[in-house]
């Protein structure tokens, strides 16, 4: 069963000035949960990035959020199976005992979509205000542009939970990896202006000019010829790559399931349940 873009739930979808510089607009609408990632999000939020990518009328997408927050991560309390949702790689065996299930429902749903996102053929631009924490950081980051409000902060406290950081590492690659080091140590938050310091915000501005700002970027970035646009994000994304940062992520993964692994050894449950508390 696919994903309807009539019948979306956790996330709306629209096209602005659709034509030769159209803009898909994809909003988190989940503000009740502070936009907690369920599984119908994810494949919703797929679904919206894989139609915009396909249409001639669109040139640049724009991910945002309603209420008072970006998103404050995976949404723990998510019992909905895979069973109604369309499966971007050939993963299976999601219920499978021991490390083996878990794992592969999380490369799914986490780190193979965030890849996917990440190499998008058009530019991305991200928008948070408020809050954004541990797996919404994900989100953000797979984003080519990302503008935040002055009052946005960000955070992966999951050290605390006993694991290295959220699925989809790129902790060195948007904070360099002093500053990754210690904000994984220990689970601070990021303040708006240290995220524009640290490189991994583009733009800080006032909370209610945050839409406008980052629609004026996307249209103008939309005044540019699509292909061009495409290969000057490949070529960055490929010098990243060329980086080891493809890897690195893979590696991190892998330590995140030895984590995984050893919480449910010694806790019963895949995370320290003294970081819960």
């Amino acid at each position: 069963m696919g994903i309807s873009l009539d019948d979306l739930s956790t996330i709306r979808y629209e096209i602005v000035d659709p034509g030769d510089g159209g803009i898909a607009v994809v909003t988190l609408a989940r503000p009740e949960a502070r936009n907690a990632q369920n599984k119908r999000m994810t494949y919703e939020l797929n679904a919206a990035f894989d139609d915009a990518c396909r249409r001639s009328d669109v040139k640049v997408i724009v991910l945002q959020a309603d209420g008072p927050h970006f998103c404050s991560g995976h949404d723990l309390r998510d019992q909905e199976g895979f069973r109604d949702f369309p499966l971007v790689t050939p993963n299976g065996g999601f219920s499978a005992e021991g490390q083996e299930g878990h794992f592969a429902w999380e490369d799914e749903l986490y780190f193979q979509m965030c890849w996917r996102w990440r190499n998008l053929p058009k530019p991305l631009l991200a928008a948070a205000q408020g809050k954004t924490i541990a797996g919404g950081l994900m989100l953000l980051w797979v984003a080519d542009v990302i503008f935040a409000a002055e009052d946005a902060l960000f955070s992966d406290p999951v050290v605390g939970m006993g694991v290295n950081g959220v699925e989809y590492f790129a902790h060195p690659w948007e904070f360099g990896a002093r500053k990754a080091k210690e904000y994984l140590f220990t689970g601070d938050w990021v303040t708006a202006p240290e995220a524009q310091r640290l490189g991994m915000v583009n733009h800080v501005v006032p909370a209610p000019e945050l839409r406008t700002a980052t629609m004026d970027m996307a249209r103008r970035i939309a005044t540019r010829p699509s292909f061009a646009l495409r290969l000057a994000k490949e070529s960055v994304n490929q010098t990243l790559e060329a980086q080891g940062q493809l890897t690195a992520l893979k590696a991190a993964f892998s330590l995140q399931h030895l984590a995984h692994a050893h919480n449910r050894v010694r806790f019963g449950i895949p995370v320290d349940p003294g970081g819960l508390t």
